[in-house]
Formats: C-alpha cells, sequence, structure tokens
C-alpha cells in the first residue's frame, strides 16, 4: 500500500508543478517577451511595402534553424527514450 501511496503522490506532484508551470506561462504578458525596439518599429512602420515583404521573409528564414534543431533533438529523444531503462533491465 505504501508503494501505491508514494506513486501517486509523485504522480499528483508531478501534476501539480506542471499545472503551475502553465498558469504562470499563461498569465505572463506577450509584451515581456517582445523586445519593442521604437527605432526597428518606427524604420519598418515607415518603409514600403517591398521592405516589409522582405522583414517577414527575413525572420521566417532566421526561424527555420532553431526550429530544425527543436525538431532534431525531439525525435532523437523520442528515439533513445528506453535506451538506458533497456540496459539496467539485462544486468
Amino acid at each position: 500500500m505504501k508503494a501505491r501511496q508514494g506513486t501517486w503522490q509523485y504522480l499528483w506532484r508531478s501534476i501539480t508543478r506542471r499545472a503551475a508551470v502553465l498558469l504562470m506561462a499563461l498569465l505572463t504578458p506577450t509584451l515581456v517577451f517582445a523586445q519593442n525596439c521604437a527605432l526597428c518599429y518606427t524604420q519598418a512602420a515607415g518603409s514600403g511595402s517591398r521592405m516589409i515583404h522582405a522583414l517577414k521573409s527575413g525572420i521566417l528564414i532566421l526561424m527555420i534553424p532553431p526550429m530544425g534543431i527543436c525538431i532534431g533533438l525531439t525525435v532523437m529523444a523520442y528515439k533513445k527514450r528506453n535506451q538506458f531503462n533497456d540496459d539496467s533491465d539485462q544486468n
């Protein structure tokens, strides 16, 4: 019975922590994450449509490498998720 109770306590603590992190993320205003550079904003607002299109394309191009790295790490972690558990069972 104690082993089961410990498992439930661990599960409850894990869920509580995740809920607290999610709540904090939802309550944080999005403007906190923005840099709001006044010079960048005025330059982008005063430029023509070609410059705005180039700026948007540049932002998309700069997003590709970090997204690729994150996806690659996620795939590697998913493939290796049981590697250490399988090694300890064989000993």
